[in-house]
């Protein structure tokens, strides 16, 4: 009877899986028919018509069946021939996978070698990208005709997903691992890289033959070969080269940008316990790149954000975090790969915690919890709360890149590290990362890791946060007992799914503060806590540990005291946002200015960003309080956050203080005081703005159009039109949005050609980003009426006109 009870119990629970499991959408992990060995390639290119002319030998063997053909991913190439020792072999191409004949059936413990001449077509390639990684054509020419003066002329590869077979035939697909070799034809002015080691350089008249190799097994997608005019920075952690790739005005910044990369190698690699395990590390920044950043083995690739001048890097390295996240890879991605896309989590969770390390490590608790909160706010606040981490059901395997992967992935690591504790983590890290080295793995493999070195089983912790969606949205009240002298937190969850998960609890008796840990296992849980004193203010996930949403009720004295005495930095900051509101009372007035002395330099701009001064208790004290972190706060961001406080005020007394920004060496000052000194000194800002060289007006274009779209300045549309519109509509900030449609209307609405140029050009360029915020139809309309115009118009250029119009509306109608 018991079996029959319990095989009635397994049939029902997985009847249920089944149902809820969309099996038509199910991804399942690439079947292993062949294992890949080597490959060898020699490439050249043919700028003109973007094609690869590609030379591949491909060391393959049956994975476990014997097998008689061969399939290959190759997407939009022109195969040529196909051979093993010489004779021809007979194929079938679809566009999309070879399929060959091979001259007999190998075991799984021969190997063959096949040779394949073909040409890669990138530009015939019919995959399309996504919002991660907005192309997929795997290879990518640059201004390949060199018309262009104004950018170089580059060739790049991104391979994630499956680009790589865009560009060689291979197995595209991230549970394979082979070596590799390429030799790389370029003219003598250009520079390569590729993964793993330079081996020798070899010059033919006016070319040069590169031999770039890596003994190392990775993943097909990690390939990359990078071609340009490149500045070669070189650096190094041990005996290891570590080189920076950057166009030649970068060259003197490149060590501002990318030189903590050694100290990063050493901090991970004494962390994990395992030593970074390739032969270089070598960074490039290239133009027009279809996503942020891409961590090809040894070879990472960045785009143009990466490039930053000293009078940003005094403000903020905003590439930082990136150049960490790509480094972590190289364990996490590069040396143990995913398996499947399906759990891309194993990479890019790991990827996105590095960050907090780092930032843990080198700036101190405070700024990761900053890091922290910011990546957890991103997710709550986005529209993917709902996907499962570990996805097997999906449409577009493009899809998996996205808030839950990143930041949902990298908040669950640092609640599983404070659940098992810091020895425990990452003695684990150190087992799955030796154990499956230049292997892939799976979701499942690392639990056990951790349940075999914990003795925990940590099957609630990984099928509620792994394998299911969602996440805890709790509503809190409290019992007072005045007799007793105890306290009952009541925690209730209010979404569907039931969560376990360790709870912190701070209770604060004046400014005396305790911590108590409890577990929650159900929906509905209470717990009684003792006092001597009333508690002034109960903190719920205290240490901010949990990614959750809180609902409780709280008055304006409980956030104050919140803003004053909370240890963690996120709940500081959910009180100040809430004191802020209530500033017509004198105390709530006190506690936004008293936040300007936080240790946190975010709540400090904050609270600068949101004190109200008009007509306000102790006015003249908060006004000289902000006079002096507008020129001593040891942070720059904060002293422009004091600069654009005070300009608010448009009080010519305070015209020094905005002179004296003027001379700042940060750019962030800079802009906040030209736009300060545009509301008392008009002429003088606009003067300022229009001596600064073009190179700072391009990084400061966001503050000089707020002034030349205040001054009428019609002479600066075709600035504006070139530098600002789309970046500040698509940075999300409701001011940059405004500010936006006013420059927009502006330029649309102008007779002036050149800035409508650079508005079309712009369009042209991102086009699918412009789709995203619907655009189109305003953008269409305009460009249609624009082609009537220059049609009907006596204009020697109107045929390039229309030209470049109608290359603008393809785009957006695509």
């Amino acid at each position: 009877m018991k079996f029959k009870i319990c095989f009635l119990i397994l049939f029902l629970g997985i009847t249920t899986i089944g149902i809820s499991q969309n099996t038509t959408n199910y991804k399942a992990e690439r079947e292993k028919t062949h294992s890949l060995i080597h490959t060898k390639l020699k490439v050249d290119f043919n700028f003109d018509k973007k094609e690869l002319n590609g030379e591949a030998w491909i060391t393959a063997k049956p994975y476990f069946y014997d097998s008689s053909t061969f399939v290959l991913d190759a997407k939009a190439m022109l195969i040529h021939t196909i051979t093993l020792q010489n004779k021809k072999l007979d194929y079938h191409y679809d566009g999309y996978q070879i399929t060959i004949n091979l001259p007999k059936k190998y075991t799984k413990e021969e190997t063959f070698t096949v040779y394949i001449n073909y040409t890669a077509r990138p530009e015939k390639v019919k995959e399309k990208g996504s919002d991660g990684i907005t192309a997929a054509k795997g290879l990518y020419f640059i201004n390949a005709s060199g018309i262009d003066k104004n950018k170089p002329t580059q060739i790049w590869t991104q391979g994630e997903t499956e680009g790589s077979s865009c560009w060689f035939p291979t197995i595209d697909a991230p549970n394979q691992k082979t070596t590799q070799e390429i030799y790389i034809t370029v003219p003598n002015k250009y520079v390569t890289l590729s993964n793993g080691e330079l081996v020798n350089q070899t010059k033919n008249g006016a070319n040069r033959t590169d031999y770039w190799k890596l003994d190392q097994k990775h993943a097909p997608y990690l390939f990359f070969l990078g071609v340009g005019e490149f500045e070669i920075i070189k650096d190094t952690y041990k005996n290891i080269p570590v080189n920076y790739y950057v166009e030649k005005e970068y060259a003197p910044y490149a060590k501002q940008i990318f030189g903590n990369t050694p100290e990063m190698m050493q901090f991970f690699s004494e962390k994990l316990g395992v030593e970074f395990p390739w032969n270089k590390y070598s960074q490039i920044v290239v133009r027009d790149y279809v996503s942020g950043a891409m961590e090809n083995t040894t070879a990472v690739v960045h785009g143009e954000q990466a490039y930053q001048k000293p009078g940003q890097l005094i403000d903020e390295n905003k590439h930082e975090n990136t150049i960490a996240h790509e480094l972590f890879h190289h364990w996490f991605g590069n040396l143990v790969t995913s398996e499947s896309w399906s759990n891309l989590t194993l990479n890019e969770s790991f990827a996105n915690y590095s960050e907090y390390l780092w930032l843990e490590y080198k700036y101190g608790k405070e700024a990761a919890a900053m890091h922290l909160y910011d990546n957890n706010l991103l997710y709550l606040n986005g529209q993917e709360t709902d996907k499962k981490l570990v996805r097997f059901n999906y449409d577009d395997k493009e899809d998996l890149f996205d808030l839950v992967s990143y930041n949902k992935g990298g908040a669950i690591l640092h609640m599983l590290r404070n659940y098992v504790g810091d020895e425990a983590f990452f003695t684990v890290l150190k087992a799955y990362l030796t154990e499956y080295k230049y292997q892939s793995a799976e979701v499942h493999q690392l639990r056990l890791i951790f349940e075999k070195i914990t003795g925990k089983d940590l099957n609630w912790f990984f099928n509620q946060w792994y394998y299911g969606a969602n996440h805890p949205t709790i509503s809190v009240s409290y019992d007072y007992n005045l007799i007793r002298k105890t306290v009952t937190v009541n925690i209730y969850q209010q979404q569907i799914e039931k969560f376990q998960f360790p709870l912190t609890i701070d209770i604060f008796e004046g400014n005396k503060r305790r911590r108590q840990t409890v577990f929650i296992e159900n929906n509905d849980a209470s717990f009684t806590f003792n006092y001597n004193k009333q508690p002034t203010l109960i903190q719920v996930n205290a240490d901010g540990v949990l990614l959750c949403e809180i609902n409780e009720n709280k008055v304006v004295s409980d956030y104050i005291f919140q803003l004053k005495n909370a240890e963690n930095y996120g709940h500081r900051r959910e009180a100040l946002l809430e004191v802020a509101k209530k500033q017509d009372d004198k105390d709530a007035f006190k506690a936004v200015v008293s936040a300007m002395d936080d240790s946190s330099y975010k709540i400090r701009v904050l609270a600068l960003e949101n004190v109200d001064l008009i007509n306000k208790f102790s006015k003249k004290d908060a006004i000289r309080k902000i006079i002096q972190m507008a020129k001593q706060d040891n942070k720059t961001l904060v002293q422009a956050a004091a600069i654009e406080t005070l300009g608010k005020l448009t009080d010519p007394e305070l015209k020094q203080i905005f002179v004296e920004g003027l001379e700042s060496k940060s750019f962030a000052v800079l802009g906040k005081s030209l736009v300060a000194m545009y509301y008392v000194d008009q002429n003088l800002a606009i003067k300022k703005s229009k001596e600064l060289p073009d190179e700072v007006r391009k990084i400061l274009a966001n503050p000089l159009t707020k002034i030349f779209i205040e001054a009428n300045d019609e002479s600066e549309l075709a600035f504006i039109a070139k530098n600002i519109i789309s970046g500040m509509y698509l940075s999300g900030n409701s001011t940059n949005k405004v500010l936006y449609e006013k420059a927009f209307n502006r330029v649309s609405k102008s007779n002036n050609i050149k800035a409508i140029k650079n508005l079309l050009d712009d369009m042209a360029a991102k086009g699918i980003q412009y789709k995203k915020f619907n655009f189109n139809k305003v953008m269409i309309n305009l460009m249609r009426s624009m082609v009537l115009e220059q049609e009907k118009s006596s204009n020697s250029n109107k045929d390039r006109n229309i030209a470049i119009i109608k290359t603008a509306m393809a785009s957006l109608i695509e």
